[in-house]
């Protein structure tokens, strides 16, 4: 058995601004890093005296949220792993929401050229994550930094499509729990309230 805590990244300008980032990689904002400091503290204090491992996306706002969190845990991100990377939105990438709802219409269901499929990119997140836990030993936790659409998959993945509701999105370095026991997923908080 092994608990999976999957974070998003703190916030960036492109966040705040309400445009569309993808694969684009766009650091995070002084907002941002207040964000990752908060939630290291409180990811620090939930884990204190257990083992953890700690990795994330290749993208420098996720891979700086996970320095900010081993750092608070007193380690290193183990790996950055361009397999937690967000999904490409292909032209739409840089899009504020108003234009992207006007070229492409409601977010769910948008057709994007150039854009990576959502099976793509749910079976690129469970794929990078089954082998983090492959290698991390029994009993050691693993916090893994990630983006919103890409953790998105991966909770509607271990729900069977129940959660996340449409048009909600998981805030900035909320965090979202998981027992996993073999192919078994079990969600224990959600955006960080326990379900």
């Amino acid at each position: 058995m092994t608990i999976l805590t999957l974070v998003r990244h703190g916030e960036t300008d492109w966040n705040a601004g309400g445009r569309v980032q993808g694969s684009t990689d766009i650091p995070l904002n002084d907002t941002g890093r207040a964000q990752a400091r908060e939630v290291a503290a409180t990811l620090a204090a939930d884990l204190a005296g257990r083992d953890v491992v700690v990795v994330s996306s290749d993208l420098s706002r996720a891979a700086e949220t996970a320095d900010t969190i081993a750092d608070a845990l007193g380690t290193v991100v183990a790996r950055r792993l361009p397999g937690l990377r967000e999904g490409s939105y292909g032209e739409a990438e840089g899009m504020d929401a108003a234009g992207f709802a006007a070229s492409y219409g409601p977010w769910h269901a948008a057709e994007v050229p150039g854009a990576e499929a959502w099976p793509v990119v749910r079976e690129r997140a469970l794929t990078a994550l089954a082998e983090v836990v492959a290698e991390t030993p029994e009993g050691v936790d693993i916090i893994a930094v990630a983006h919103g659409a890409l953790i998105r998959e991966v909770i509607m993945h271990a729900t069977d499509g129940e959660f996340p509701r449409v048009g909600e999105r998981l805030p900035n370095c909320s965090a979202t729990v998981f027992r996993l026991d073999g192919e078994d997923w079990e969600m224990l908080a959600y955006a960080g309230v326990a379900t």
